[in-house]
């Protein structure tokens, strides 16, 4: 049991990486596919998950609360994707390693290019010239650290966020896959019996919170959820007495 996330920069290469070490493992590879697991699951549509899985804080500035919930339902997803590949899966986007940071058996890869090799997937893929490929990257890294820093005051380009940071500038997709494969044998990331109940903790507690947002009743109340050892435990606030009770 491995749960990997790559945390990888618009056109790094970390796509490839991500899809060549599930093959390589024969892990489970997820990425926007939890976005739709939730919006099928939890009845919110897909472009607002996926804004409150991308978009900066400004968008959310009326209801801060719902974002955070919203985020939760692409949480429980994933561990709910996790659950069934009994750990064994490979996550990448949408920061995902920002979503698990309290399970030890995570491994948390970041993958990074120089702005040439960049610029050279870029154009291929949108084809688009040189300066409409440097646009697009830039765009959408400044989106990825406002929504970082807003969310979790954190720049997710920080490399103490990671267990490793490796460079396609400087390695194959082949090596890198190679390096993670081998990171997955190391003592440190084998799953002990403290890191299965975190897990679980964390896999009760997101659907639970899932649960009472969703619930008609009790969606209106700013909640947050934690579990331990099945014991649940609700903080927040809510509107009324009759919406506690209902909770």
């Amino acid at each position: 049991m491995a749960i990997i996330m790559i945390s990888r920069g618009t056109f790094s290469g970390g796509k490839a990486v991500a899809e060549t070490l599930a093959e390589r493992l024969k892990y489970t590879c997820v990425s926007n596919e939890i976005i739709f697991d939730a919006a099928e699951q939890y009845k919110v549509p897909e472009e607002r998950l996926n804004a409150a899985l991308s978009e900066p804080p400004r968008a959310w500035r009326q209801k801060p609360g719902l974002k955070v919930a919203h985020i939760n339902f692409g949480r429980a997803a994933l561990l709910i994707r996790a659950k069934e590949a009994e750990g064994n899966i490979v996550y990448h986007g949408n920061a995902g390693h920002l979503l698990l940071t309290d399970l030890a058996q995570v491994i948390r890869v970041r993958i990074v290019a120089d702005m040439e090799y960049r610029i050279r997937a870029a154009m291929a893929k949108d084809s688009v010239d040189r300066a409409g490929a440097m646009d697009i990257i830039d765009k959408l890294d400044q989106k990825v650290i406002k929504w970082t820093r807003g969310l979790y005051g954190i720049d997710w380009q920080n490399p103490s966020l990671y267990d490793v940071v490796l460079n396609l500038e400087h390695m194959s997709i082949d090596s890198a896959v190679d390096m993670i494969v081998r990171m997955t044998e190391l003592p440190d990331f084998k799953p002990t019996p403290e890191s299965r109940k975190a897990f679980e903790d964390l896999l009760l507690g997101s659907l639970v919170w899932a649960q009472l947002t969703q619930n008609q009743f009790t969606k209106s109340a700013n909640v947050r959820v934690s579990a331990d050892s099945g014991i649940i435990t609700i903080t927040g606030k809510a509107s009324s007495h009759k919406i506690i009770d209902l909770i």
